[in-house]
């Protein structure tokens, strides 16, 4: 018998674990794939440290957060500063005072705003419906249809006209020359990956691999006391209320005999006929970090990020949280609060897009309640 199953070793798993076993609590932790660390999965290739499932920053303004996770690894001073390409036109990402210089010659904060004013007028919007007036609004249209329609129809699998206003809130708008995508205090990727972090939360702790708990659901929930679960909340209600839906992510990954392909860890293609939302060039995920680091042969390992849409049994990356989904969501998340047994954590379990401090802050705080009296 174990006090806590916890269904999946992702952050939120491995965090909650961490917390229990320091409590003297015995904990199974179980996971589908080969591997520890879920999404943030990260492993050598050549020297770099290439992130299997799509670039993870790891980012927080919660001073708090940031220190709990320094105990598990150093982090270097990486700063996200993506570039948008769209055909053969570059700019920078977020939306700044570089990016207005370069699409329209607009070198102040003052150029770039009335031009944007004047497009806004233009349009005639007045209170935002959908995803599309929302950018439009921020932005101007002419940002708006290279930057950011293609991008997002190919990332969603539909019209900006149909998706909701939420999804463009999350990218940053500034009248400065600053690069640097997030606004948050803290911010780097730990030095040799992210692996070792879920490894270091889970030392002590029984973990099984290439284990699904749906194949073997009644022994796995007698096995202990209380389950963590950080799967798809839906499934694990075996859909009674309806299946949420999601859309899922395709990696096409290879290693390149030249030092340095593209001269930025994330370029995003906005153009739409351009089937992958953007190319990640891993090595520059370390500052300086140029030739190979075994033998004189330079090298690099690339990542082209293809939007897919999901069916079940696909992996799911992101909740879709229109209208239906957020209702059926609603109902999931009743019947959670009166079951006794489970507790749901992660983007899948809440059914919400989470960063990663998100989630240790979550898994922590949902730690403290479940083992205040241990």
């Amino acid at each position: 018998m174990y006090d806590y199953l916890v269904v999946g070793a992702g952050l939120f798993g491995a965090v909650f674990a961490h917390k229990a076993k320091k409590k003297n609590k015995k904990v199974l932790v179980i996971d589908k794939r080969s591997h520890v660390g879920g999404n943030i999965y990260t492993e050598e290739v050549k020297g770099i440290q290439v992130h299997r499932y799509g670039a993870h920053i790891f980012h927080t303004a919660d001073r708090e957060v940031w220190e709990y996770i320094q105990q598990f690894a150093e982090f270097n001073r990486y700063t996200n500063s993506p570039v948008a390409r769209y055909r053969d036109e570059l700019y920078n990402m977020p939306f700044n005072m570089n990016t207005f210089a370069r699409m329209w010659g607009a070198y102040t904060p003052e150029e770039a705003k009335k031009i944007i004013q004047k497009q806004i007028d233009e349009a005639g919007i007045g209170e935002p419906s959908n995803l599309e007036e929302k950018a439009i609004s921020m932005v101007g249209t002419d940002i708006y249809r290279k930057l950011v329609d293609g991008y997002t129809r190919k990332q969603w699998g539909k019209p900006c006209s149909e998706l909701p206003t939420f999804i463009i809130g999350r990218l940053p708008v500034r009248f400065t020359y600053d690069n640097n995508y997030f606004n948050d205090t803290y911010q780097g990727i730990p030095i040799g990956g992210y692996t070792q972090i879920v490894e270091k939360l889970l030392e002590g702790v029984d973990v099984r691999l290439n284990t699904d708990f749906f194949d073997n659901r009644a022994e796995y929930e007698s096995c202990a006391d209380k389950i963590v679960f950080t799967g798809m909340i839906d499934q694990y209600y075996d859909y009674r209320f309806g299946e949420l839906e999601y859309r899922s992510l395709r990696f096409e990954t290879e290693s390149l005999e030249c030092e340095n392909y593209q001269g930025n860890a994330v370029v995003n293609y906005t153009e739409y006929e351009v089937p992958y939302t953007r190319i990640i060039e891993h090595k520059h995920f370390e500052f300086g970090c140029q030739g190979s680091r075994e033998g004189s042969n330079p090298n690099t390992v690339i990542t082209r990020e293809y939007p897919a849409a999901w069916h079940r049994g696909d992996e799911p990356y992101y909740p879709i949280n229109n209208g239906r989904n957020d209702d059926i969501y609603r109902q999931y998340a009743k019947l959670a609060e009166n079951d006794d047994k489970v507790i749901f954590g992660g983007r899948l379990g809440t059914y919400r897009y989470l960063d990663m401090h998100v989630v240790i802050a979550q898994a922590l705080d949902c730690a403290v309640k479940a083992l205040a009296d241990a």
